[in-house]
């Protein structure tokens, strides 16, 4: 049986990738939109596929370095209510927030499978003239809300296993 210290570690190192991996998906998008003016407005040559590809790199990076921002507490949040609530408060607080956040992404999960297959079975294609496969951008959404979730259930393990050590 996995440790929950082993499963933690193991989701954060899975986060750092994603955030990694999302990190150069930015860094590939600046590259093509830099390539595509150059193309359009020195060279004059028409571009096909940059805005497309760019669209759905940064998508695809918004969604798979969602953990990451996660596990770094990097997400917007405003600190108002804990200020003025108890530890046991605080505590409560932090367990309804992970739920409703495991909750959100195993929805969002579900429904991201089930538009990813049947964008793969299906065959559907982007309506312009690259006709970009649409299962892999669609991809973005299980791979992104998986790992979300996999977080999630990490943070709340961490906060329970520590409360549960007397820290």
């Amino acid at each position: 049986m996995l440790k929950p210290s082993r499963f933690i570690a193991f989701v954060r190192k899975l986060s750092e990738i994603a955030g990694m991996v999302a990190a150069g998906m930015i860094a590939a998008s600046i590259v093509i939109v830099c390539q595509m003016v150059l193309s359009r407005y020195v060279l004059r040559d028409p571009t096909t596929w940059q805005t497309e590809l760019v669209t759905y790199l940064l998508v695809g990076a918004t969604l798979i370095g969602s953990p990451y921002v996660l596990m770094i507490g990097g997400h917007v949040s405003v600190d108002l209510l804990p200020h003025y609530l108890t530890e046991r408060g605080r505590k409560r607080r932090e367990l309804v927030s992970a739920g409703a956040g495991i909750f959100f992404c195993g929805v969002l999960l579900w429904s991201g499978s089930v538009l990813w297959y049947e964008a793969w079975v299906d065959h559907w294609l982007s309506e312009t003239v690259w006709a970009v496969p649409l299962w892999i951008p669609y991809a973005a959404l299980p791979i992104g809300f998986g790992l979300m979730l996999l977080q999630y259930v990490a943070d709340l393990a961490a906060r329970l296993t520590s409360a549960g050590d007397g820290s």
